[in-house]
């Protein structure tokens, strides 16, 4: 199993150099959580930065619980004992968790509720230790008991709900329909009919499309980079994948592309935890407060609308439904 163990305090303590960071970042493998499900992981020196200002103080600003509600959680009273919260997590997601190579911070809108579910626990959000996982071992380190939830836009799936459990959702993604940024004929699905549409081979994308949009001309082509080469190059009017993988690359190239909407079914991300588990409804409580409070929203805000130039704020979706 390929994981390594992180931890907030020891990260900053060491004062690990650029290059000491980047041989950490290999240990995960640097693929998306999904296999195609995350936002692509790729780092540009053009990329948008995330505020790192407005989110430390957005995440420091988090709810703490108080002890009643942690004493009537076996899962959530073992985190407090313990004294800091295991997380099994990614660090190369642009949007979702991706670590800060100078200050040893994660940031992005996995890492913002990891650390304030640190804060609302132990009181403060920066009392977590992190283990790498990749979509092969994120069961297995919570089976193990090597950490206490994984963070890590885990799709909630029938087959995995057999093994561990999940709270959530607390993110929810689509097919995302990906434009040159001149691009103006095409604002939604009803208006990839008769246009040429590029999908991943052995992707869904082709399936959707035959339902969604039955007009278009499908296109099947390699990787990511080669479909985004072939929309630069107008091979293509359009690109469908999953909406998060197109957020990431409109962050690492911006200017170049824009969101022309979603559609498809619901792709839950859920916070997954040890089969059976009382924290499942600790957690959701620490999201619906999250949600309630705006919280949710203004992360959103600060880790994926800031940075995309998305200005239609998604509606959190329920936990627990």
């Amino acid at each position: 199993m390929k994981t390594a163990n992180i931890s907030r305090r020891s990260v900053l303590a060491l004062g690990l150099s650029g290059a000491a960071m980047l041989a950490l970042a290999g240990c995960d493998g640097g693929e998306p959580a999904d296999g195609g499900s995350g936002d692509g992981g790729e780092e540009a020196s053009d990329a948008v930065q995330i505020d790192a200002e407005a989110f430390d103080a957005l995440v420091s600003s988090g709810p703490v619980a108080d002890d009643a509600a942690i004493a009537a959680s076996e899962w959530a009273t073992k985190v407090k004992n313990a004294g800091v919260f295991r997380v099994g997590a990614t660090q190369t997601s642009q949007l979702f968790s991706l670590l800060n190579e100078v200050d040893g911070h994660m940031r992005g809108f996995d890492a913002g509720l990891y650390q304030m579910l640190a804060g609302y626990i132990l009181g403060d959000p920066n009392n977590y230790d992190v283990t790498l996982v990749q979509s092969s071992t994120r069961e297995s380190v919570l089976q193990s008991d090597q950490v206490d939830a994984v963070f890590a836009t885990y799709s909630i799936t029938p087959a995995r709900q057999e093994v561990i459990s999940f709270a959530g959702p607390y993110f929810t993604a689509h097919q995302g329909i990906l434009v040159a940024a001149s691009n103006t004929d095409i604002n939604g699905v009803e208006d990839l009919d008769g246009k040429t549409v590029g999908v991943q081979e052995g992707s869904t994308g082709r399936a959707l499309l035959e339902e969604y949009a039955p007009g278009a001309d499908v296109q099947e082509i390699g990787t990511d980079e080669e479909l985004r080469r072939a929309l630069e190059q107008g091979r293509i009017d359009a690109y469908v994948v999953d909406v998060s993988l197109h957020m990431g690359s409109m962050v690492s190239n911006p200017g170049k592309y824009r969101l022309a909407g979603e559609f498809g079914p619901d792709d839950n991300y859920g916070i997954g935890l040890p089969l059976d588990s009382d924290g499942v409804a600790f957690v959701n409580e620490f999201l619906n407060t999250v949600i309630s409070s705006g919280l949710w929203t203004q992360l959103w805000q600060i880790c994926i609308g800031d940075r995309t130039g998305i200005t239609d704020v998604p509606e959190p979706p329920v936990p627990g439904v």
